[in-house]
């Protein structure tokens, strides 16, 4: 039988995903170094030559997450469509990942992002980076970057509040969509929203 290749090259990579599956079955209470050293099938210090303690594999996780996010969302806006269905996409990719990830959202929002830089803050920027994406139009012309902002925070509350109430199962997934969709025809149907669309 082969044995699972932990060598330098990919052991935090194994132990990055191991630690993930840790945290969707206990959450963040459940996940320990120990732990996971003998789910990864290493000595139980071995971890620590990667993560010098539990908060920088928490921080390693939710780094991740934002991360695979974001790749999530620029995915979706790959897709050909207009305004309203690359809208439609992304907040349909958005509350995929965050029902599927629960606890990894929560560990993500969770952390620490008061700091002007470092990973996890830069690795969210990034993902917010992607929903002003989202609102770019060709034609559109200029447009008053608090818009574009109070637009983006308003999105992103409504696709988290939508995973919410999937995951806490107040909703199916059907209902998540329409909910998605009826979301995105309000807020592009308010005033602020049609300073956001060309015309």
């Amino acid at each position: 039988m082969a044995s699972k290749p932990l060598h330098h090259g990919n052991l935090r990579a194994v132990l990055l995903e191991q630690a993930e599956v840790m945290l969707r079955e206990s959450g963040v209470d459940g996940l320990s170094l120990r732990e996971l050293a003998r789910r990864a099938g290493v000595s139980h210090g071995a971890p620590r030559s990667h993560f010098i303690d539990r908060q920088a594999l928490l921080d390693d996780l939710a780094e991740r997450g934002f991360n695979r996010l974001t790749e999530n969302l620029r995915a979706a806006l790959r897709a050909p469509g207009t305004f309203r269905e690359r809208a439609r996409l992304v907040g349909r990719a958005y509350v995929d990942f965050a029902f599927e990830n629960a606890a990894l959202m929560d560990l993500m929002f969770a952390a620490k992002l008061e700091a002007p830089s470092g990973p996890i803050h830069d690795a969210a920027v990034r993902l917010f980076q992607v929903f002003g994406e989202a609102l770019v139009q060709d034609g559109t012309g200029r447009r008053a970057a608090d818009d574009a902002e109070r637009f983006k925070l308003l999105f992103v509350a409504t696709m988290q509040g939508t995973a919410t109430l999937l995951a806490t199962r107040r909703i199916g997934r059907m209902q998540a969509e329409q909910v998605i969709d009826d979301a995105i025809d309000v807020l592009l149907a308010s005033e602020l929203g049609g300073r956001l669309l060309p015309g």
